[in-house]
């Protein structure tokens, strides 16, 4: 039985297959599979393309050729011959010319009449392993070739495909849902968060609501860091180019960097990250080992040149805030304060219900132009990072080729309500940048001491975790982050305005973030308001709440008993104090 990636690249050919049937003017050009399905790319120019409205029939077309791709087989062709086959088509050219430079062997494979280049992992015999129900096209869009903007540009067709047609629904009803809690689509209805085509793409404006949510985020991070005896920097957001070229960074980021050049002639850039110029910090003076070890922490705003394609929401922007934090220290006291990290993150990521798993990113042999330093100082970092998995005795991914391009990394990776798998908080160790920097302390016997560096970010950037938690708990935030905590409704603008006013000011006294809603609408309307509001609790408001001196109380599942105002109270800010 073939493998789901070779189903899934066997159906990138039947529908290359069903498109030249339909479209015999079309030029196909590649079809990979991918992590739900598989897509292949079309160049239309000599005449018409398909719209959405032809998916079902090219849907159609390639259930009809199925039963006749009984095998698939592959034959080694010479560059000739593969030329002479794809004669009029110079995306197939292109490839077959790579394929021959690089002295890689030119296979064909064909099913069903269907004869297309490829390097081959496909089923067999896709007639007997792919059943119908298990795939659909699903979408159609615009792509370069070959991913360059300089580059003609494709017609794409995107396919969903599973081992089976309950996976495939399965898969479907999970994005009905995420694409009910996306982000930027309940970021503007709760109020969150804008973009301003003044402004630009990429540069997220945060409107009060949403600024309080993330200071509220913040402040939960520092709080975790200061019982860890980190202290808050500051750093400017240009600097020279010399910084970056020291770190190193300037070379590996130059594309993405924004430049300016000053009046004087001084070229400058807008930070991408933090970290050089938190070396700065600790270069100002001398330090002893018992000084050791220096912990800064730093929220501020990085700035990359995203290229407009790859902008999406708060999930990749121009602009963005880290909860940056970099711990110089001794090497002996490495494992130390990476287990204090270790400790903070699964602290943060619990209190929203995030699983967390651990990935092992280190070095890649095979491509060292990819790293700073030498082996031997990989090797120990990696070593050090090793032991302290070993001590936590956990299960780990292994990350080879992930690591920073100046030191190995832990990566925690969250698993969201919906099961899908992010990466978020990061711990990296750099040996690199103290060397480049010439960081040192003076040691027990008054001899310099060479220091390493941690890096850690808990939320990394502010507005990727954001992106990821309001589609995590579909905008419905606990109660101790929720922008507004609790809503006050009066049945009656002219009966109960008065109790309800003494209501609100008795929470806002208690440190409750209260709104009152007073409006002529009728009750059920302002109700299901807040609930699109996801406030966590609904106060109503009515005669028998202003006799008895109560309020009657819905939260976003259910109601609740009528309760005293300070029972209600304290209900409220149990719930903020220990963030359930």
């Amino acid at each position: 039985m073939a493998s789901l990636e070779e189903k899934r690249h066997t159906l990138a050919h039947l529908l290359a297959a069903a498109v030249a049937e339909r479209y015999p003017h079309a030029k196909p050009t590649i079809g990979p599979a991918v992590d739900n399905g598989f897509y292949y790319d079309f160049d239309f120019s000599g005449g018409a393309a398909p719209k959405e409205g032809d998916l079902a029939s090219l849907q159609a077309a390639i259930e009809e050729l199925l039963p006749s791709w009984t095998d698939m087989s592959g034959t080694e062709v010479s560059k000739k011959d593969a030329e002479d086959r794809f004669s009029g088509n110079p995306f197939k050219l292109e490839l077959i010319k790579e394929i021959a430079d690089k002295g890689e062997t030119i296979t064909l494979y064909t099913s069903g009449g269907f004869t297309d280049l490829c390097r081959g992992g496909h089923s067999e015999k896709p007639a007997h392993d792919i059943r119908v129900g298990s795939f659909m096209l699903e979408r159609i869009a615009g792509a370069y070739w070959r991913g360059d903007e300089k580059n003609p540009m494709l017609t794409r067709i995107y396919g969903l495909a599973f081992d089976t047609k309950e996976e495939l629904e399965a898969y479907q009803t999970q994005q009905e849902e995420a694409r009910a809690r996306d982000h930027k689509k309940l970021g503007k209805e709760l109020d969150l968060f804008t973009f301003s085509e003044l402004v630009g793409p990429g540069l997220p404006l945060w409107t009060p609501k949403g600024t309080l949510v993330r200071d509220l985020l913040d402040a939960y991070v520092f709080q975790l860091r200061t019982k860890e005896g980190y202290q808050k920097v500051e750093i400017p957001h240009i600097t020279k180019k010399e910084l970056y070229e020291t770190s190193g960074h300037w070379d590996k980021f130059k594309d993405e960097l924004f430049r300016i050049t000053t009046r004087e002639g001084h070229e400058f850039a807008m930070k991408p990250m933090n970290c050089p110029h938190h070396t700065q910090i600790y270069a100002r003076r001398q330090w002893s080992y018992r000084e050791l070890p220096q912990r800064y922490s730093n929220t501020t705003t990085c700035y990359r040149d995203e290229q407009s394609g790859e902008l999406s929401g708060l999930s990749r922007v121009r602009a963005f805030a880290q909860d940056d934090a970099h711990v110089f220290c001794r090497m002996q006291d490495v494992k130390t304060e990476f287990l204090k990290v270790w400790d903070i993150i699964h602290t943060f990521y619990p209190t929203f219900g995030f699983e967390l798993k651990v990935r092992f990113s280190k070095y890649d042999p095979l491509h060292p132009e990819n790293y700073l330093g030498d082996t031997k100082v990989w090797d120990t970092a990696e070593d050090m990072l090793l032991e302290i998995l070993e001590e936590k005795g956990i299960e780990y991914m292994d990350g080879t080729g992930e690591a920073a391009f100046y030191g190995p990394k832990l990566d925690f990776i969250a698993s969201d309500s919906m099961g899908r798998n992010w990466q978020v908080a990061t711990i990296q160790l750099d040996m690199l940048q103290p060397e480049r920097f010439d960081l040192y302390c003076i040691n027990e016997n008054g001899d310099k001491e060479r220091i390493v560096m941690i890096h850690a970010a808990i939320m990394g950037s502010i507005e990727r975790f954001l992106s990821i938690l309001i589609e995590h708990t579909a905008g419905a935030f606990p109660t101790w982050l929720a922008p507004v905590q609790v809503l006050v409704l009066p049945i009656s603008a002219e009966k109960h305005a008065d109790y309800a006013n003494k209501v609100a000011v008795a929470l806002r006294a208690k440190g409750v973030r209260v709104e009152l809603d007073g409006a002529n609408d009728s009750l059920g309307k302002r109700i299901r308001s807040g609930k699109n509001m996801k406030v966590p609790y609904l106060l109503v408001i009515g005669d028998a709440e202003v006799e008895a001196g109560t309020v009657s109380v819905e939260s976003r599942t259910s109601k609740l008993d009528p309760m005293t105002v300070a029972d209600f109270s304290e209900l409220v800010a149990k719930e903020i104090e220990e963030r359930t």
